[in-house]
């Protein structure tokens, strides 16, 4: 598989939750086992990226965010990759055209937490986006309400499908998003650096 990719079986669905993980948290873990389960994946990919082109701020090294995350989750279905370091990506759109091209038996789906929905129209192509793949959104504390009114979901709200038929999502063709709701944690990745158990 190129890039280190793991395998997977043509025609099952891949997770996709990008971010720069600084550092990651037991809300990523959290969020990716009720992906798994919500929406019916085989497998999920953590894109664990050079940077944020949103925020000013570099993120820690990316070495020091990888293994964090291989420490952080073990789960035998998700995998921690630098694809979007490897391939020289920084906006979502690209990644996903590259991961198109060179795996396209596969089913991608791009998970983010309620808090992205709300600013998702400041992302590049974010139009492209979501009509590229099926988008799994998943409640954060405090984002819920707003995440539903966002722009991103006034604009896709006929593409929207309910939560009981999350289960489907993969399956289905893009554009196609669905908002799930899950049990709260409250952790965040500004909080632990600001405690200091993370390197500034």
């Amino acid at each position: 598989m190129p890039y280190n990719l793991p395998y997977v079986a043509p025609g099952q669905v891949v997770g996709l939750l990008g971010g720069s993980f600084d550092p990651p948290h037991q809300g990523h873990v959290q969020i990716t086992r009720e992906a798994i389960k919500r929406f019916a994946l085989d497998q999920v990919w953590w894109l664990v990226s050079p940077g944020n082109p949103l925020k000013e701020r570099g993120p820690a090294p990316i070495e020091d965010r990888l293994n964090a995350a291989n420490s952080l989750m073990t789960h035998p279905r998700v995998h921690i990759t630098d694809i979007e370091a490897r391939i020289g990506t920084r906006y979502t759109a690209e990644t996903l055209e590259h991961l198109q091209r060179i795996m396209p038996n596969v089913r991608f789906v791009w998970l983010m937490g309620a808090d992205n929905l709300t600013g998702f129209h400041r992302w590049d192509r974010w139009h492209d986006i979501m009509k590229m793949v099926p988008v799994g959104v998943l409640a954060r504390p405090g984002d819920r309400m707003s995440a539903r009114f966002s722009k991103a979901a006034r604009v896709f709200d006929q593409a929207r499908i309910g939560g009981r038929d999350s289960y489907v999502l993969g399956m289905r063709k893009a554009p196609s998003w669905c908002f799930a709701d899950i049990p709260m944690r409250n952790e965040s990745s500004t909080a632990v650096r600001r405690s200091g158990e993370w390197p500034q």
